[in-house]
């Protein structure tokens, strides 16, 4: 049996796998899929300094005192640059990458570099969509339970992930066992990012007919492709 580390992304919490951590438990696996520092049920401490290395400090720390191994690491949208930071600060430790629609980048590169749209709510220390911008944009391609479970839980996310340029020092030199999971309903990251990183970690490619949350769209198809490896 495998062990996942599930890295969720932006204005979302650990609470965004839990259809497909279920599914993974039950086929007997391990499974963690923590929220990271200033998301989801964290959102209270949120604060100045929080980025892109933090939150990937956080992770390797985790695999450190859990002292987990051969860990297949998980990311979606900008938690996938929190796995290329936490896969060379713990090379040892991982097994495979899976990348679920994720953003990739460059050291020295930053969100903004890549997604052009910005959240609507723009504060101090955070940012997100409005309500209605995520009912209607985010969360659009749900169905109307599993859309209205992740209005009640998104959150405004630490504004540092996306200003401040990302730090790899060997991460794109090394090689790597990886996947690459693109959802062809979604506009960002988009096809010729997702591309990009195949390309240069020669993963394998799988293609879902569904926006960007398939962890809540399509849980069943998702949770085989993280075990078919």
């Amino acid at each position: 049996m495998a062990t996942f580390v599930l890295v969720h992304g932006s204005y979302q919490g650990g609470w965004i796998w839990q259809p497909v951590a279920a599914r993974l438990r039950a086929a007997g696996h391990q499974v963690h899929a923590p929220s990271l520092d200033g998301c989801g049920e964290r959102k209270g401490t949120v604060r100045p300094g929080i980025t892109t290395e933090t939150h990937a400090d956080e992770i390797a720390q985790l695999l450190f005192y859990e002292d987990l191994r051969n860990v297949v690491l998980v990311g979606t949208s900008s938690g996938g640059m929190v796995v290329c930071r936490v896969a060379e600060l713990m090379r040892e430790r991982i097994d495979r990458l899976v990348f679920v629609d994720t953003l990739a980048l460059f050291s020295g590169e930053n969100i903004r570099n890549i997604v052009t749209r910005s959240a609507s709510i723009m504060g101090d220390l955070t940012a997100a969509p409005s309500r209605e911008e995520a009912a209607n944009r985010l969360f659009a391609d749900l169905d109307p339970a599993s859309r209205a479970w992740a209005l009640e839980r998104y959150t405004p996310h630490p504004i540092g992930i996306y200003m401040q340029p990302v730090q790899l020092d060997s991460f794109w030199t090394q090689p790597w066992k990886a996947s690459v999971i693109w959802c062809r309903r979604a506009a960002n990251p988009g096809e010729a990012h997702l591309r990009r990183a195949a390309g240069l970690l020669k993963a394998t490619w799988t293609e879902l007919d569904t926006g960007h949350y398939p962890m809540l769209s399509m849980p069943e198809e998702l949770t085989k492709l993280l075990m078919a490896g």
